[in-house]
């Protein structure tokens, strides 16, 4: 990385934690070096938004270039704003629904959409919808000739056999629900614009994220140290560093093409649940409790063509496991999200 910092078994504390995941690996500053004009990163305010940012902001200054990186949200809480005015990233308080504001939102060559719509679809499936297939196309449509990588799910692929080794990019979606019908709309959207107004493209396909406050592994871990028996019916997952995640991204801005291509960003190994609930339950000195048994089939993707282009995740999940697990028993912070990933039924 290009940030020297010692790899141990815990992280003290939030403001640690921070520096771990923004730390720009020094490919992603090489790639900053040569990437021509601004970023601009569209719901920057979210779980993932401010950390992909910072290492944004971080990777220009330490490829020692004069770029705007610009986070675009309502910013509903506003302690997201500050870490990213504090690191240096510039913000504005912008409803992405509203076509007046985007039109005023600065001009920029490199585009990261992250905003959009998963939690809470159920019961409101219009508003789903909306966010995920009327706004990108307002943002596709403002921005023509632009780069953009465009934040989507695994979810818009089926559940495949276990010993198939994940869905790839080349395989024919399948969502299951209206979350990750829509997902698979916002993508139809930028495709469609990605080729109508020659704006090059990834879709980046991410499952699932991790760091100390939420994921898969904090799931988990959350369960054990609380002594919750574990739903193993989705008996296997992937998982990803958040650092990593976001690294491959901001990456990917140089792999843009017309038409729009598509990315999977997810973790290298396909891990069984029963054994990360274990191994949880070992470093915590706790007893671990199963319910239902493991379904033949997951929601899994394969990553290699990622890995072909952008190398492999610097974290592996043993370091995050031990992270994680320390964490929760000095009961570390907390953003209170479950990913729900052990849902079958698409409904969110």
């Amino acid at each position: 990385m290009s940030e020297t910092f010692e790899i141990h078994d815990s992280i003290p504390d939030v403001e640690c934690l921070e520096r771990v995941l923004t730390t720009p690996p020094e490919s992603l500053v090489e790639c900053f070096r040569t990437l021509e004009g601004d970023v601009l990163i569209l719901g920057a305010g979210g779980k993932m938004g401010p950390t992909l940012a910072v290492m944004a902001q971080r990777a220009t200054q330490a490829a020692g270039v004069d770029r705007r990186i610009v986070g675009v949200s309502r910013f509903s809480q506003p302690e997201s704003e500050l870490t990213l005015n504090q690191a240096g990233v510039e913000t504005i308080r912008c409803d992405l629904l509203d076509p007046g504001q985007v039109a005023a939102l600065p001009n920029a060559a490199n585009l990261v959409f992250m905003a959009g719509m998963k939690f809470g679809t159920t019961g409101q499936e219009s508003m789903t919808w909306t966010l995920n297939t009327v706004l990108p196309g307002i943002v596709a449509r403002r921005f023509p000739g632009s780069r953009f990588v465009v934040f989507s799910t695994g979810n818009v692929y089926p559940l495949t056999p276990i010993d198939q080794g994940g869905s790839r990019e080349t395989d024919p979606p399948e969502p299951l629900g209206e979350y990750a019908a829509s997902c698979l709309g916002r993508e139809r959207v930028f495709a469609y614009y990605a080729t109508a107004l020659g704006s090059p493209t990834v879709i980046a396909r991410l499952n699932y994220a991790n760091e100390l406050r939420y994921g898969v592994l904090v799931d988990l871990a959350m369960k054990v140290w609380y002594e919750q028996p574990i739903d193993l019916t989705m008996g296997y997952v992937n998982v990803i560093w958040q650092g990593d995640a976001c690294s491959m991204i901001l990456r990917s801005l140089e792999h843009t093409t017309v038409p729009a291509s598509i990315l999977n960003v997810v973790g290298p190994d396909t891990l069984r649940v029963r054994d990360l609930a274990e191994q949880f339950g070992q470093l915590m000195n706790k007893p671990v409790r199963f319910t239902g048994s493991e379904a033949p089939d997951a929601l899994l993707s394969n990553g290699q063509r990622g890995y072909e282009r952008l190398g492999r995740p610097e974290i592996d999940p043993r370091q995050m496991i031990r992270w994680i697990a320390d964490w929760v028993m000095r009961d570390g912070h907390q953003l209170a999200r479950p990913t729900h990933f052990e849902c079958r039924d698409g409904k969110f």
